[in-house]
């Protein structure tokens, strides 16, 4: 007999400590119903990681992107006011920004011309004439709430969430020693991968437990040994010394400084910094076995000729991400076993990916009663 929602989720225990806790059961990772759930509860509710503040920098600059299966465009205001609206013509539901990012005076709707501006208003609506009852005012783009922090713009599609400040915590100051403003944005690169989001996200927050099995690369400049984790309420910080090693050279020259840093922000943002470099990965769900990652570098120097080292540091990620593209697919074929039902955790590794498990099911667990 099929299990309903309420049933699957409730197979989670998210009121057990870490020593007796399981993870999250395989049927959170294949269900559909589940992904519906999420799109809701997750992805409708918290504020989600978009974009970048240098992609909207200037007047009319804007950006598009689709967050759990809604389309939306984000936009820079004559006025100077930075506003995010659901990327869809109110006349017959074409996106008005067709292109991933550009630089416009208005938004125009390519299906049939209806013009709106910055602000999210109808500017234009050909041929409407003697249309009965047509209210302007009323017909304007549907906008949801934008923030920002550091380089990113978050949006959520809650009205009554509280701010962004209250989900980051204490992390913005904890961040500040890491001098992240005087980071610049390089380049961007997206990994289409076979395998639920979250089993990508449980691979980052395993607390650095396969790194030296999957990434001998970049096990040999990490002090494994003094690998810690610290959990906020809804961020996770993992951070090691680094060592100097000789063992892989690609990584010695472009792995340095005293510590590697990696955060975790509820749900789906990562954000990865050594000494003079970060790259940050946002992970966005498109089916219970498929998600893109979104990969963007940052470097303290950009110039020319910092082109051929920029390049090298990328390359290494590149290894690194290959490595994981592998055993997360191998993990999503494994979750549809019937040999596999949920696994332990490990207390001195995994509980980031803890907290995690127990984000996602409070979340879920606001809809399991209407979603039996």
């Amino acid at each position: 007999m099929t299990q309903s929602v309420t049933e699957l989720l409730d197979l989670y225990n998210a009121a057990a400590p870490l020593e007796e806790a399981y993870t999250i059961p395989a049927g959170w990772y294949l269900d559909q119903r589940i992904e519906e759930v999420e799109r809701e509860e997750v992805f409708g509710r918290n504020w989600i990681a978009v974009g970048r503040i240098d992609q909207v920098a200037v007047e009319g600059q804007f950006f598009t992107v689709e967050i759990a299966g809604e389309p939306l465009v984000v936009v820079r205001g004559s006025d100077g006011e930075l506003r995010a609206f659901f990327n869809v013509c109110r006349h017959h539901a074409a996106a008005v920004a067709n292109v991933p990012s550009g630089t416009v005076q208005y938004l125009r709707c390519p299906y049939h011309g209806w013009t709106y501006g910055l602000d999210g208003s109808l500017k234009g609506a050909p041929e409407f004439t003697g249309v009965c009852n047509f209210d302007r005012g009323a017909n304007g783009l549907i906008p949801i709430r934008v923030e920002t922090w550091e380089h990113f713009v978050f949006v959520t599609f809650d009205r009554g969430a509280p701010p962004l400040i209250a989900l980051l915590g204490d992390l913005p100051g904890r961040v500040v020693p890491l001098d992240l403003p005087n980071l610049q944005f390089f380049a961007r690169k997206t990994y289409t991968l076979a395998c639920n989001w979250k089993v990508y996200v449980d691979n980052y927050l395993d607390g650095g437990y396969h790194v030296p099995h999957l990434h001998k690369g970049l096990s040999s400049v990490l002090d494994y040994k003094e690998y810690t984790i610290e959990n906020g309420e809804h961020y996770s910080l993992q951070t090691s010394p680094m060592v100097n090693s000789e063992e892989h050279e690609s990584f010695a020259a472009t792995r340095t400084g005293d510590r590697a840093y990696y955060y975790w922000l509820y749900p789906n943002f990562m954000i990865n910094i050594y000494e003079d470099l970060m790259d940050t990965n946002l992970v966005l769900p498109l089916a219970t076995d498929r998600c893109l990652v979104q990969f963007d570098f940052f470097f303290k120097d950009t110039s020319n000729a910092a082109l051929p080292a920029n390049t090298r540091s990328m390359a290494v990620s590149d290894r690194i991400q290959d490595e994981d593209v592998d055993i997360c697919e191998s993990v999503q074929r494994g979750l549809r076993s019937r040999a596999y039902g949920m696994g332990r955790l490990s207390v001195r590794r995994e509980a980031a990916e803890h907290l995690f498990h127990r984000l996602l099911a409070m979340d879920l667990r606001r809809a399991g009663n209407s979603s039996c």
